[in-house]
């Protein structure tokens, strides 16, 4: 089981935390949205509660809870620049069994 970062992804979050001046690492999580089921979130993560997993992917903790891990196990987030002003995480999560056409939602 594991979720990990590209270093491209690595460096940015790096970049955010530190200019941020306080957090453990990057949150990713789902939550129920949009019309294929699932949307992800991604914050802060300040703390680390019981019910978390943590991994480490280029020197950045990830943490997850133990629901959102079932739908993004095996998830590579990248940091990618689509356009000059159009730039964001991308998720490449093989879990994912359909999407919606804009790509705000999935479902596994």
């Amino acid at each position: 089981m594991a979720v990990t970062l590209t270093e491209a992804a690595a460096r940015h979050v790096s970049r955010m935390i530190e200019q941020r001046g306080r957090g453990v690492g990057l949150r990713v999580a789902t939550r129920k949205s949009g019309c294929s089921g699932f949307a992800y979130e991604v914050d802060y993560a300040d703390a680390v509660a019981p019910t978390d997993q943590v991994f480490e992917s280029h020197g950045i903790k990830i943490v997850v809870d133990d629901q959102s891990l079932a739908r993004i196990d095996g998830t590579e987030i990248d940091f990618v620049r689509s356009s000059l002003l159009n730039l964001g995480f991308e998720f490449r999560n093989p879990n994912v069994k359909d999407q919606c056409g804009c790509g705000e939602s999935f479902s596994v």
